[in-house]
């Protein structure tokens, strides 16, 4: 069973709000780079790329976060050469950028992965989507929608022309 509970307008609207809200609370957006967590963050970042510059009438750029490397849950041997494209975080406010928040575990390895562009002054973190049952002590700044679930539901968020968020059983 496939019950969409956010259209695409919604999730339009949803990310335009959460936009004005980075805004107010990092006094701007000059300051502010934008990592979307590959492949599931990397197009939100970019719509909220798009609206922080529309309104802050800035360049801004979203650039993708390969975390791979730095799961816990998975097997991987080779560390990313991170850190050597000339892209410097340092003193700066970082917004991670990941579509639905679940056990924490793929944030955990974004920050991981985030250090190694330098010291950043912060790093916040958005979620279209936070359907809880956290298993690190992961607590996002700014959430699109809270939606409560059970465990074996999975929230799906469908992006390709238009983004819509679907919970599937």
């Amino acid at each position: 069973m496939n019950l969409k509970i956010m259209s695409s307008h919604q999730v339009e609207r949803t990310l335009t709000r959460l936009a004005y809200e980075i805004i107010e609370r990092n006094r701007g957006a000059e300051n502010i780079i934008i990592f979307g967590i590959k492949n599931s963050g990397a197009q939100l970042a970019r719509s909220l790329a798009d609206r922080l510059a529309s309104i802050e009438v800035t360049e801004i750029q979203a650039h993708d976060l390969d975390v791979t490397a730095f799961r816990d849950d998975s097997v991987s041997t080779e560390m990313l050469e991170v850190g050597k494209n000339g892209l410097d975080v340092t003193d700066r406010d970082v917004i991670l950028v990941d579509d639905v928040l679940f056990t924490g575990r793929t944030v955990r390895a974004a920050l991981d992965a985030v250090v190694r562009f330098g010291r950043p002054r912060s790093i916040q973190l958005m979620v279209l989507i936070d359907r809880g049952h956290r298993e690190y002590p992961i607590q996002p700044d700014y959430v699109g929608k809270v939606i409560p679930t059970r465990q074996l539901e999975t929230v799906r968020v469908e992006q390709g022309e238009e983004i819509t968020v679907l919970v599937v059983d």
